[in-house]
């Protein structure tokens, strides 16, 4: 909900597609972000 944006009120008056999407964009940017950090330590392994 932070990223988005979006109020829990915003989130429960979404049609079913309509929060589909939101699922699916959110699950992506989450999948981005563990990437991301997943880089982020590995590139700090690699430095000591």
């Amino acid at each position: 909900m932070q990223h988005h944006q979006y109020s829990l009120t915003e989130l429960d008056n979404m049609i079913p597609w309509e929060r589909e999407i939101y699922i699916n964009l959110l699950l992506q940017f989450l999948e981005e972000e563990k990437e991301r950090q997943k880089e982020r330590e590995s590139r700090q392994r690699s430095r000591r």
